[in-house]
């Protein structure tokens, strides 16, 4: 796979110089982009075929696994909550709606369980999503985790709870409709988290920098938007990207891709196009995706655009690239560098040439069902899952080849992670370690 030359590694964590490829220390991984620099990994499985371990876990969630070390971290639901299954719109509340949200450290060998903490109450179901759906992350010493209603903590690796703060409490009512899920952004040592609202509460959409150490503010600041309705909700995580040597907090949703300073939170460029027609339901979901210097900014499916980073104000025209109408709703793309993998809700495949968005091979189907999880790109292959639980292993490169297609029939919301030459799957039920024994 081509090492991508721009920042990512570098800018989303302080890592040791394996963490590429030993590590997940992030939703979308040690590149923020969904690669992995890992090896080795394996090509088929089953539920017992080449399953290192798996572990039950409590209940089902969203989050993708984090791998450190010899500890893998999840969040969970309670159990008993599982019996609210996702597109239930069943909310819970008090001693016996089995409300509780955990984290849960294992041992990444045997997966054992290590520890088990508490990070909040107050679960609830909206659509395919719980208040488990954000992904920790961690420098290695610390991990981090922020619940759906917007408790941030800290914990160290034994488990011991460094810090909280609840940001309603500090900012205001979460008003995303189907319930918070960014996940947070490491980078030297402070968190990056956005709010992008609107549905249900006049609040303002803002963005916030955190220091890791003590949770205090460093920054927060306002995004502006004129979208309306549900548009601008957005369940995206923001990434990183670097134009003149300086690195910027990528922001999506509500209509538009920003750039801002991490010193100040200050916006530096703004692109627009992505509601081409003030649609009042384009939330946003999919996460951008920076490769070099291009943002690929995905939308409500249509339109998917790639803009130039850089600029200043807004750069709608002057740094558009180029645009498809075949871009997911769900699912955050991948690349190599080269070649950009889309796997869009239904399951059909398309990859372009990032430079152009000229196609390299056209849309294909993969194994049907329908994918929520974003695909991981590591080992020369793409890994796909759908919500049923089957993973379509796809050939990376300039020819369409599906490899093997591997069912662990078990809902599936989490995108796969790699670390060592082991995938980490986590569906409802479990937590999975496949590999070759």
């Amino acid at each position: 796979m081509q090492r991508l030359p721009f920042v990512l590694a570098a800018l989303a964590i302080a890592a040791a110089p394996a963490a590429a490829s030993d590590n997940w220390p992030q939703w979308r991984g040690p590149h923020g982009n969904g690669t992995s620099d890992a090896t080795g990994l394996p090509v088929r499985w089953s539920a017992t075929e080449n399953v290192i371990w798996r572990t039950a876990l409590p209940s089902w969630a969203a989050a993708t696994p984090i791998v450190w070390g010899d500890t893998v971290f999840v969040t969970s639901a309670e159990e008993g909550s599982n019996l609210n299954r996702p597109n239930s719109r069943l909310f819970g509340g008090g001693d016996d709606a089995r409300d509780r949200l955990y984290l849960i450290a294992l041992d990444r060998e045997t997966g054992a369980v290590r520890w088990q903490q508490s990070m909040g109450r107050g679960n609830r179901i909206g659509n395919k999503q719980n208040m488990a759906s954000p992904s920790p992350v961690t420098d290695g010493e610390r991990v981090w985790v922020v619940n759906g209603n917007g408790e941030l903590r800290c914990f160290d690796f034994s488990g011991r709870l460094l810090w909280m703060r609840d940001l309603q409490k500090d900012y205001g009512k979460f008003g995303v409709q189907f319930g918070y899920a960014s996940s947070p952004v490491l980078h030297e040592g402070v968190l990056y988290l956005q709010n992008l609202q609107g549905m249900y509460t006049d609040d303002p959409s803002y963005l916030l920098a955190a220091d890791g150490r003590s949770g205090e503010t460093i920054w927060k600041v306002e995004r502006p938007t004129d979208a309306r309705h549900e548009t601008p909700d957005s369940y995206s995580t923001a990434t990183l990207a670097e134009t003149g040597g300086e690195p910027l907090l990528i922001v999506s949703g509500a209509g538009y891709v920003t750039a801002h300073d991490l010193k100040t939170g200050r916006e530096r460029w703004r692109a627009g196009g992505l509601n081409p027609n003030d649609a009042t339901n384009y939330r946003t979901i999919a996460s951008p995706l920076v490769v070099r210097d291009i943002v690929l900014a995905p939308s409500r499916r249509r339109p998917f655009i790639a803009f130039r980073a850089g600029g200043a104000g807004d750069v709608t025209d002057s740094k558009r690239l180029w645009s498809t109408d075949y871009g997911p709703d769900v699912p955050t793309p991948t690349s190599d560098g080269e070649r950009l993998y889309i796997i869009d809700d239904r399951g059909v495949a398309l990859c372009l040439r990032v430079r152009d968005g000229s196609i390299v091979w056209e849309r294909t189907r993969i194994e049907p069902g329908t994918y929520s999880a974003s695909p991981l790109l590591a080992d020369g292959k793409i890994y796909a899952i759908s919500e049923e639980g089957a993973t379509t292993v796809l050939k990376a490169g300039d020819e369409f080849e599906i490899l093997a297609v591997n069912r662990l029939d078990d809902y599936t919301l989490a995108s796969p992670a790699a670390a060592g030459n082991r995938l980490f799957i986590r569906t409802a039920g479990y937590l999975y370690c496949i590999g070759k024994p």
